[in-house]
């Protein structure tokens, strides 16, 4: 059998109780020995059993023991032997959950499922994003779901913003909510006549006509709910209101049945009934909970104004004839005409026109901006008075509005680290709560004797304890947070960046394009002696023509500088750049140039001896030199050139607000250490890493973190990558390159450095909103349920309590929408 289609199987003899079985998808394999080596790598787990790699299905089954090891484990071992598992996010939509038990009993389920690497189910936005190995098991975890008692959706990933929540129909919710308040109302108003002497509380049939309806109709959802969690073996918050309504309006019944069966009936007063604490819990619980929606779709308008920035057609030209045509018809390389006053549907390049384009709503810059021929335009954005032609280069989820939406998504649908420990408290805390009533009611019974005070305390401790605060202190934080700072242009990728946040002590900046404007002009082109008349034009005529294909802004200087003195610039051939140094490349007749920084002149043997007190001169005004070499023959200095890059407008103020909050601002750069204090100067830096190669800035950042903590890095280019995952949190300004965005954990939509001080202030305040509501959700139960186990609380304030606990939350973490970055907006 053929060594790449034949099965390798390996039976591990082992002790291993192996229970569970995965297939994990594996690439990168090419012959036996690297069948061996995953075999090997899976092997030195503990607790795996039967592992059979199939080379040909690029596969690999495992056997393995789940109390030892979870399927992430598994992912892990295989990556490590050098292949990748190419895996699969999903999200769900999930119908059902009330409260912090719900989210726990969710994720259960999910990673129960065969197949499912990692699992995280958010209350807030009621998702679930699910890490399978195969597309096949999606519909094997929403059964999960289902039989834990919710019910589960996929959520489409054609079109970012299909995550938004969809919550509960308000129509629907405010009927109910009508009819419980028309029918609760004569049980409780009665009730403000007591205090006074006035005894207006109807009789016990008109209380049980009234109640009923309220009971079992609007409050159905909580048997259903409750019913479900009990076949499932766990508890929710349903459940205990279930129980405790059912108790007082049962034990009311009771007590009702009992007088009109006496002797006495219809004489004298009837007893104190609890029809109306049960009506009114009910009542008062549909209330908070159709608050709390409210308030949550509010924590979810980010989402939905970037999504309706797209628009849904686009003027397309096409044989000189422009038609209206949707969106979804539009493909890159087609022209698009966006008249004055409407938003651009598509990202490209303007080929015809120019005009102030509003960017607000997706950057974050406060003015229109100008946007002329050859620049890019955003869509979602509004032309101003101009007419455009634009080419489109990006459409679909491949558009900067798009990419936005998934990551503002992406961020609102995490979960914080602190999140996971209240999800195992509130996993336990409704069985823990039904025990307490039971104790409570049994203490009452043996103190007091009173069956009736009993049974209205035990009833009491099951209303007030709901964990529906803690459930949603963290999401709802994070998504009001992430959506203000998205609103901003601040585009945090998730939670663990926002707890990172909170921790810096440092911010190290790259220099050219973060803090200066990036966009240098050539101050001085000056040849060398003895290169003769009219040496300097040919000489520039050359560097442009070598750097002309170069994303360098030394090199776009130099050939702006050359365009503009209408030189006729030579072919070229064998251009190559040279990582950190410069470029090289031959002209067609042969003569070879090297065009770099002092590093390159020195791997060429060429000494700069004769140029160090101008090249000094120069840097001290912060200019930036570079150097012009001939190179086919003996190497030799033909020219050399300066650059002058001015920092940007904020760059100063953003230092001063970093100062203000804590932060040491560093500025990292290649340039040379003259050059770069005269900038440091100039924005008041007080730490500066010059003449530092692009390879060498990861090191500088491990280094910047033992000398000041925790270290956050600021660049825009290729370059800056590997620092910006160095760093404890990477930033990247959205006017870099998408190699910098994807490596940062927070993306500036617009190029200016005080929104990275705006950037950790939200952040922290975020973090803060989450420890203000995390500590007023477990103040709320440590310190009701004593209150309703003493006896000290009525039912009616209980339920009202319980029901506004998860309101103020969230409340509380919408206070965050009215965050703005110190520039303003």
């Amino acid at each position: 059998m053929d060594l790449a289609t034949r099965t390798e199987t390996l039976g591990k003899s082992t002790t291993t109780n192996a229970e569970a079985h995965l297939r994990l998808p594996v690439s990168g394999m090419t012959c036996g020995s690297c069948v061996r080596r995953v075999e090997t790598g899976l092997e030195r787990l503990d607790g795996t059993g039967e592992i059979a790699v199939n080379l040909a299905g690029e596969h690999v089954d495992i056997a393995y023991d789940p109390a030892r090891l979870a399927p992430h484990d598994l992912v892990k071992a295989v990556e490590a032997a050098g292949y990748d598992v190419p895996l699969r996010e999903v999200d769900l939509a999930l119908e059902g959950m009330t409260c912090g038990s719900c989210v726990a009993r969710a994720e259960k389920a999910l990673l129960a499922t065969p197949g499912v690497i990692s699992a995280s189910v958010n209350l807030a936005t009621e998702r679930a994003r699910v890490t399978v190995a195969e597309d096949a098991v999606i519909d094997e975890a929403i059964r999960a779901v289902s039989d834990a008692g919710y019910e589960a959706q996929r959520v489409s990933q054609e079109e970012p913003g299909a995550g938004a929540p969809a919550y509960p129909d308000d129509n629907r919710e405010k009927l109910h909510l009508a009819i419980g308040i028309v029918l609760s109302a004569p049980l409780v108003l009665p009730m403000l006549g007591m205090p006074f002497g006035y005894h207006w509380m109807p009789p016990g049939w008109v209380q049980v006509l009234l109640a009923t309806p309220v009971q079992f109709w609007l409050g159905a959802r909580f048997y259903l709910s409750g019913w479900k969690a009990l076949k499932a073996g766990t508890g929710n918050m349903e459940l205990l209101v279930a129980m405790g309504t059912s108790a007082g309006y049962f034990l009311s019944l009771y007590m009702l049945i009992g007088y009109w069966l006496s002797p006495h009936a219809g004489m004298g007063h009837e007893p104190e009934y609890y029809f109306e604490a049960a009506a009114v819990i009910i009542t008062l619980i549909l209330l908070g909970k159709f608050l709390e929606a409210r308030a949550k779709r509010k924590t979810a308008d980010a989402v939905r104004a970037l999504a309706a920035l797209r628009p849904d057609t686009a003027r397309l030209r096409r044989d000189g004839e422009d038609a209206i045509v949707p969106i979804a018809q539009v493909r890159a390389g087609d022209i698009v005409v966006v008249r004055p006053g409407e938003r651009v549907p598509v990202d490209g390049t303007i080929r015809e026109g120019e005009s102030e384009i509003d960017e607000s709503m997706v950057t974050g810059e406060s003015l229109p901006v100008h946007r002329e021929e050859g620049a890019r335009v955003i869509g979602g954005s509004i032309n101003g008075s101009g007419r455009l032609i634009i080419e489109t280069t990006a459409i679909g989820q491949d558009t900067t509005l798009s990419r936005i939406m998934k990551l503002v998504e992406g961020a609102q649908a995490s979960k914080a680290p602190i999140q996971k420990l209240v999800d195992k408290v509130a996993a336990i805390f409704v069985p823990v709560v039904v025990v307490i009533a039971a104790i409570t009611l049994v203490i009452w019974l043996v103190i007091d004797g009173d069956v009736e005070k009993a049974i209205v305390t035990a009833v009491t401790v099951l209303v007030i304890a709901c964990p529906c605060a803690l459930g949603l202190a963290t999401p709802t934080a994070i998504m009001a947070g992430t959506g203000a700072a998205a609103s901003n242009g601040i585009l945090i990728k998730d939670a663990e960046m926002l707890e990172r946040a909170h921790a810096i002590r440092a911010v190290a900046f790259d220099k050219t394009g973060t803090l200066t404007l990036g966009k240098p002009a050539l101050a001085g082109f000056t040849p060398m002696a003895g290169a003769g008349e009219g040496a300097s034009d040919d000489l520039l005529a050359i560097a442009a023509a070598l750097q002309e294909g170069s994303e360098h802004p030394l090199a776009g200087a130099v050939v702006t500088a050359a365009k503009e003195k209408g030189l006729a610039l030579p072919q070229t051939q064998a251009v190559k750049a040279v990582p950190g140094r410069g470029i090289e490349g031959s002209l067609d007749d042969g003569a070879r140039y090297a065009i770099g920084s002092a590093r390159q002149m020195a791997d060429h043997g060429i000494a700069l001896d004769d140029l160090a007190e101008a090249a000094q001169e120069e840097a001290a005004r912060g200019r930036s030199i570079s150097y012009m070499a001939r190179i086919d023959g003996t190497a030799r200095l033909v020219a050399w050139m300066s650059f002058a890059d001015q920092p940007r407008e904020s760059a100063r103020a953003a230092v001063a607000k970093l100062r203000e909050i804590g932060i040491t601002s560093i500025m990292v750069t290649g340039d040379n250490e003259a050059a770069a204090r005269a900038i440091a100067r100039a924005i008041g830096i007080d730490e500066i890493r010059a003449e530092v190669a692009p390879e060498d800035k990861a090191r500088i950042v491990t280094e910047l973190r033992a000398i000041h903590g925790a270290i956050a890095m600021v660049g825009d280019g290729v370059n800056d990558a590997p620092a910006l995952a160095a760093a404890d949190l990477g930033i990247a300004m959205g006017s870099g390159t998408d190699v910098a965005m994807e490596a940062a954990g927070i993306t500036l939509m617009r190029s200016d450095p005080l929104a990275v001080a705006d950037a950790l202030d939200v952040s922290r305040r975020t973090r803060s909103k989450i420890k203000q509501n995390l500590f007023w959700a477990f103040i709320y139960n440590t310190g009701g349920i004593p209150l309703a186990a003493f006896g000290l609380l009525n039912p009616i304030i209980a339920g009202a309590a319980m029901a506004f606990s998860s309101v103020s939350v969230v409340s509380n973490a919408l206070l965050l929408r009215r965050w703005k970055p110190a520039g303003g907006r």
